[in-house]
């Protein structure tokens, strides 16, 4: 897998929820970050809205850590450390 780099951190995983609605933007953003190990990084992209009111808060429920948060016209790119 080709590295990707955002602003200096090195995504070692992303997911593309940006047609996805609640509680499905938090399940299948859960579902991934389980697969990466500790201090691995996952990019998000998620829709404006109810997506991007939640899906933070759930992730910090979580114990993960949010290191960016980019608007991007109607999107929301995250990334996401995972703890």
């Amino acid at each position: 897998m080709e590295e990707k780099r955002d602003n200096g951190f090195k995504i070692d995983d992303s997911i593309d929820l940006s047609h996805e609605v609640c509680p499905m933007t938090f399940v299948l953003t859960k579902m991934k970050l389980e697969a990466l190990q500790q201090g691995q990084l996952l990019e998000v992209i998620l829709p404006a809205g109810e997506p991007m009111r939640s899906v933070p808060i759930s992730i910090k429920e979580e114990g993960h850590k949010i290191l960016k948060v980019e608007k991007m016209g109607g999107m929301f790119k995250l990334i996401i450390e995972k703890v």
